[in-house]
Formats: structure tokens, sequence, C-alpha cells
């Protein structure tokens, strides 16, 4: 299983769309953490870029964000993505803690923009950590 973080300088960034890049962790069987990458985030807001089914594709099954629109919460739903929101501080504790299971969604949305889907073609290449 795999999860990912919007991350921006060891952080959960307080905004989906507007991270530096998403940390990828894998999870075996027993939920410990055997691998940890690091993904480019596309240029622009969440639920405009492509991000979502590249994710899925990846195996990406949970989000653990701060914030987003409904709009990034239903296209990553729909790829069949879990949605964490409210998370804060430091990627390795919040996922720790909801590996733990103390951290579950806040049903926290942004709703400073109208989102509309559409996609644009890039290029997402995983780097080690």
């Amino acid at each position: 299983m795999k999860i990912a973080l919007p991350t921006r300088n060891g952080q959960i960034d307080d905004h989906f769309g507007h991270c530096d890049h998403y940390t990828i962790m894998t999870l075996n069987d027993a939920k410990e953490i055997i691998k940890t990458e690091a993904m480019d985030s596309p240029e622009g807001c969440g639920c405009k870029s492509d991000i979502a089914p590249v994710l899925a594709q990846m195996g990406v099954k949970v989000m653990l964000a701060g914030n987003m629109g409904q709009g990034a919460v239903n296209i990553l739903t729909q790829n069949g993505i879990e949605v964490i929101r409210g998370c804060s501080g430091p990627i390795d504790n919040v996922a720790a803690g909801w590996i733990s299971g103390h951290i579950k969604d806040k049903l926290i949305t942004c709703d400073h923009h109208d989102c509309d889907s559409h996609g644009h073609d890039h290029k997402h290449d995983l780097k080690p950590l």
C-alpha cells in the first residue's frame, strides 16, 4: 500500500495543490514504511492537474493532507484515493499518526476558488528520499 503526503520542507504543506512535492511512502502488510520517495508537484491547483490519476496508477490509496478544495477531494476520491484532511506537522509524524490510527479526516475544505476538471500532460518521476 502507498500513501501520499503533500510536502514542503519536510512538513505537510498547508494546501494540497500548492505543495513543493509529494512524498510517497510504501507500506508493507504490517503497515511499516519500507520505502519513501518524492515526486515533484505539477504546477497549478491540485484539482486542475493530472496528479490524482497519476497517484492512483502508482498504487496510492491514501492522501494525508492539510487542506484542499472540494474539487481536489472529489477527483482524488473518484480515483480511489481516500482523503484525510487536517494533517499538519512533520511528514514522518503524520504518517506514524495515521498508521497508529490517531489521525482521522477532519472534513475541512477550502473554497477560495472553483475547480473545473481538466488535465495537463506532465511527466512525474519518483526520486528516492
